[in-house]
């Protein structure tokens, strides 16, 4: 950490010593002296004066304006600044080194630098803020009587706000004796009450007693003029925050980036400030032609008013909500929202649809039990909003410090944040899905998974020795059950030691993983940040080399910040913003790997996360550590469970960096994977920010086994797909405590529609994997899990799409069904991209399901029969072994006759499922390449097949033939047939056919057509 000391006076000059000490001067100097004394006799007379004009306008003046408007005055304590020019500088160097990282990865380790700036303390070292008196007036009582209790806006935002602090600051002050009720119910029904933790319902807010009058004003518009870009302005300071470091004057950027993209930029125009740089966003200085937004500022408050053209409707809207604010360490924006559907805001765990009901979001990044209304292990500042009438649009603030957000019944929202600058985005839309790719565009597409990574995952914290992981792997394969990826927690560590493996307990591990590997699955371990500081020298290499390149996180010395995770005796942390952080943490990985042949890179406990607050003597105490204003973290501080923020990185100090800490390392950990195997990298992170997804992808933590976190992870699943991180999953059948049969049967049906399909638990519950459940259990996961296997290349084309458009994998039902308001809420069910429903169990001991199912003909995903949906619930079996499944009409969904393993799955032959909608019309596609190489998007190394059915035809076209390795369609699925065929056609060739009458389903089977020439599927129907 930077240790700030106070400077030490000036001694006074020799001559002036002389003058205060000699008692006998020279004559030269008698003069000199006579003068200052009498300067000493002024200056004293003048004090007596000031003094004496104080005490009279205290004792006087100061009563007879008590019921009159005043001016109350405030001398702020200085405080730090939280950046410096010099971490500008850095962050710049280091997001262009993040935005050609590709090809750096191309010429290998020793390519994964950048260039140091010189350390120069002069411009390292933050500066104290000058103190200055900040002045209120006292609000007219008309100004605050007529605010209705919805359009108060948190003038105090503090713990204890108090009638004094509020009216000194120039606010209404008015007490809530009856809290008005809700005007709506809580926007989901609740299923269940968390194990540990409040309930959902049970989160509001208080009222806030201080707030805003109607004409209070922060800052102004002193001009605003059209630029190249869109436009500038500069707005004026008027009433100040209260906090310290209050910019006098703002610079205001609009950015018309695109037709459906609009940024709002605002920073101190007098002083650098820190911004984040990452995500590495596009830099655009031109202004989009057909924009489908307006921007209007209101000059003399300051606000403005962005609108969607085609409707007229603002979207964000800061007139009449929370005033602008900013201040060193405490920035304000607020909007008032078109409807109360509103999602993202994460990582939480409180549902899909937002409670609008005084609800606060805490963003900054902690190791943590997942629990309703604390703050967990990312920061996605951007959410989506539904429009009256079916449009969505999103907002995303670009910053990396501390936010918290204020949801309010208006509906409105305010977003606070501790540092850094106002960076708006405001994506258009109109459809949500479109929202997303917007937004992805902007912080980078989600990457595009191996095939392998689609498969079942299993591990559990625990196993202690290489022969009982393998016992477990042998079994889970002996049942039946499809299986890809083998992993180990950190029970495989020497003594806790990254990139090292017990020798004993372990001793096999290489032979076990050759094994693995033999079979056609694929081995991941975990990787901790944390390097065990204690090691003796020569003995450790990511403690000796970690400490000759000076890549660990800094304390006010200079020397690596010690703290405590699972190592003996101390822990200390890369920086993987450093210069040399790439390389380094590459050589570690290379090493291990040669010894250890792992597929991909668990990094768990990158928040950072520390058994410590701090160091062993927690941390320095400045504004820093405990600003100004704290948001609600758990824990109230801001160290909490991890490193002090004025502990020192390259790019500055903790403070700003900290929610960027398992970014940065997913980042590393993505390019060294790339260079040590030259494949497709998979890494899986715990802790995660916007841009996330463009690197790896994440699992929900440390949850608990119990129903109510069964249900919650489906919204979790969903939100992460709204972050742009679609490779998301939560431990199948709970984390922490012991799961049941019941619960873990229906826990493995959903998580084999995870997009990330892993079980996994700690090391004090009993075993959870499938066959140690029982047989009903095993059953269930098998019969599940083969499903999943089917539809690997619907999935895998969904994962594909994405990272081409951004569009999410995993999508809430109101995603395609917009103007269906029905939809908004439902957290239940969910859709694999357009085309497929599921519908799982979330109760104990039912066999049976409420599903709701949209306008529109669906049919059931394992017999075919239809069903025509009428915008309401109906009843779906449900029986122990089998999770509900709809396919919607309209959809041509790409499978495979499934093998136990993805490597075996990929020898087999392809098949369609053809759902017409209600007018016999469906379109469906299919993206494919080998499943694990890099680049093959870049190099159009890939094939895309598109199916467009109509009634008695499906025309399949291959529109990309840049990967020619084999691909048949073996099978072909039409749903929705009234009658028997008389004769079927494939390519222009009769192929054997089947009819089920039950369910109105034909089936072509026992052919082989390749699927990399464009053909057609034709049916006769007998008349």
């Amino acid at each position: 950490m930077v240790q700030f000391k106070a400077q030490k006076p000036k001694e006074l000059p020799s001559t002036a010593t002389t003058l205060l000490e000699d008692p006998s001067p020279p004559p030269r100097l008698r003069k000199q002296k006579k003068r200052l004394e009498c300067v000493l006799t002024s200056m004293s007379f003048l004090t007596g004066l000031w003094l004496t004009i104080i005490i009279v306008f205290i004792l006087i003046i100061t009563p007879h304006c008590r019921n009159r408007t005043k001016e109350i005055n405030v001398v702020l304590s200085p405080n730090l600044y939280t950046s410096t020019p010099s971490d500008a500088e850095r962050a710049r160097d280091y997001q262009k080194w993040i935005q050609t990282l590709p090809n750096q990865i191309k010429c290998g380790v020793d390519c994964l630098f950048y260039t140091m700036v010189p350390d120069d303390s002069d411009t390292r070292e933050p500066k104290l803020i000058p103190p200055v008196p900040v002045r209120h007036k006292a609000p007219d009582n008309q100004q605050c009587t007529d605010i209705p209790v919805n359009e108060r806006f948190d003038c105090l935002p503090s713990n204890n706000p108090t009638q004094a602090q509020c009216e000194a600051k120039g606010c209404c002050w008015q007490t809530v004796k009856d809290i008005p009720p809700r005007a709506k119910p809580y926007p989901v029904p609740i299923l269940h009450r968390p194990t540990n933790g409040t309930g959902l319902d049970e989160l509001p807010l208080d009222i806030p007693y201080c707030f805003f009058p109607r004409d209070y004003r922060t800052y102004a518009f002193l001009n605003v003029t059209p630029a190249q870009h869109g436009l500038t302005g500069i707005l004026k300071l008027v009433t100040a925050s209260g906090f310290p470091g209050d910019a006098k004057l703002l610079k205001l950027d609009v950015f018309y980036e695109t037709d459906t993209r609009i940024r709002v930029k605002i920073t101190d125009a007098e002083r650098a400030r820190w911004e984040t740089p990452l995500p590495a966003v596009p830099y655009v200085n031109t202004s989009a032609e057909s924009p489908a937004y307006t921007f209007t500022p209101h000059i003399p408050d300051g606000s403005f008013t962005i609108a969607r053209k085609s409707t007229g409707l603002p979207i964000f809207e800061t007139q009449g909500a929370a005033r602008l604010m900013f201040a060193e360490q405490y920035l304000q924006v607020s909007t008032r929202l078109p409807s109360d559907y509103i999602y993202g805001l994460g990582e939480h765990l409180e549902g899909l649809l937002l409670d609008t009901y005084w609800h606060r979001r805490v963003l900054w990044n902690l190791d943590g039990g997942p629990t309703p209304g604390h703050n967990l292990y990312g920061s996605h500042p951007f959410y989506l909003a539904m429009e009256p009438d079916g449009n969505a649009h999103g907002v995303f603030l670009l910053n990396s410090n501390a936010v918290e957000a204020i949801i309010q019944p208006l509906p409105a929202l305010t977003l606070r944040s501790v540092g850094g600058v106002i960076d708006l985005y405001v994506f258009l839309g109109p459809s949500p899905n479109e929202v997303i790719s917007q937004y992805t565009e902007v912080i980078g597409r989600p990457f595009l998974p191996p095939y392998w990574s689609l498969g079942y995952h299993q591990c559990r914290y625990g196993y202690n020795t290489v022969n009982r992981t393998r016992e477990i792997w042998q079994r889970t394969r002996d049942a039946g059950i499809p299986f890809d990826v083998q992993w180990n927690d950190i029970d495989y560590m020497e003594n806790f030691k990254d990139f090292t493996y017990d020798h004993d307990a372990f001793a096999g591990l290489p032979d076990f993983v050759e094994e693995v590997h033999e079979a056609g699955m694929h081995y991941i371990d975990i990787i901790d940040p944390g390097i065990s500081a204690a090691e003796p020298p020569h003995t450790y290499p990511p403690w000796d080399e970690g400490l000759h390149l000076n890549i660990f996180v800094r304390n006010d010395s200079n020397m690596p910040f010690v703290g405590k995770v699972w190592n003996p005796i101390n822990t200390t942390w890369p920086d993987f913003t450093h210069p040399l952080a790439a390389y380094y943490w590459s050589r570690q990985l290379q090493r291990f790997h040669d010894q250890v042949p792992i597929d991909g890179a668990w990094i768990d406990m990158n928040e950072p996360s520390n058994f410590w607050s701090g160091s062993y003597d927690g941390c320095k105490q400045n504004n820093l550590e405990n600003p100004p204003y704290l948001p609600a973290v758990y824990g109230d501080l801001l160290y909490f469970h991890t490193l002090c923020m004025s502990t020192r990185q390259y790019l500055g100090l903790h403070y700003n960096l900290h929610n960027l800490y398992g970014f940065t390392e997913t980042i590393t950990t993505n390019a060294a994977l790339q260079i040590v195997r030259a494949k497709r990298p998979f890494v899986i992170s715990r802790s995660t920010f916007p841009g996330q997804g463009h690197f790896g992808g994440h699992w929900t933590g440390d949850i608990h086994s119990d129903w109510f976190n069964l249900w919650q992870s489906i919204a979790s699943i969903l939100n992460f797909n709204m972050f742009g991180i679609p490779m998301v999953g939560a431990d199948i059948c709970g984390f922490n405590g012991n799961t049941t049969h019941g619960l873990c049967l229906r826990w493995m049906q959903l998580g084999a529609f995870y997009p990330f399909s892993r079980n996994h638990n700690t090391d004090d519950g009993i075993d959870q994997d499938p066959v140690a459940m029982g047989p009903d259990v095993v059953e269930a996961s098998r019969v599940a899990l083969t499903q999943r296997y089917i539809l690997l290349p619907f999935l895998y084309t969904l994962f594909f799409n994405a990272h081409l458009t951004g569009e999410p994998v995993a999508r809430p039902l109101f995603f395609q069904f917009t103007k269906d308001t029905k939809t908004y809420a439902i957290d239940t069910q969910f859709m694999w991209g357009s085309a497929l429903m599921i519908v799982p169990v979330l109760h104990e001991n039912t066999t049976s399901v409420q599903a709701y199912l949209p306008v529109g003909l669906w049919y059931d995903w394992y017999k075919g029969y239809p069903m025509k949906g009428q915008g309401d619930f109906i009843t779906l079996d449900a029986p122990y072994d089998k999770i509900p499944l709809l396919v919607r009409g309209g959809s041509v969904i790409p499978t495979q006759l499934p093998g136990n393993t993805t490597t075996e799955s990929l020898k087999n032959g392809r098949a369609l499922v053809v759902a017409p909608n209600d007018v016999g019309r469906a379109t469906g596609e299919l993206y494919w390449d080998d499943g694990d190489s890099l680049g093959t998007v870049e190099s159009r190394a890939y094939s895309h097949i598109q199916f467009i059915s109509g009634p008695g035809i499906v025309s399949v076209n291959a529109t990309t033939l840049g990967y020619t390795a084999p691909m048949t369609l073996s099978y072909v699925y039409i749903l929705n047939v009234l009658q028997n065929a008389t004769e079927t056609k494939v390519a222009g060739k009769d192929v054997h056919f089947e009819y089920d009458e039950a369910n109105k389903m034909l089936v072509l089977q026992d052919f082989s057509q390749s699927l990399l020439e464009s053909f057609t599927i034709t049916w006769q129907l007998s008349t």
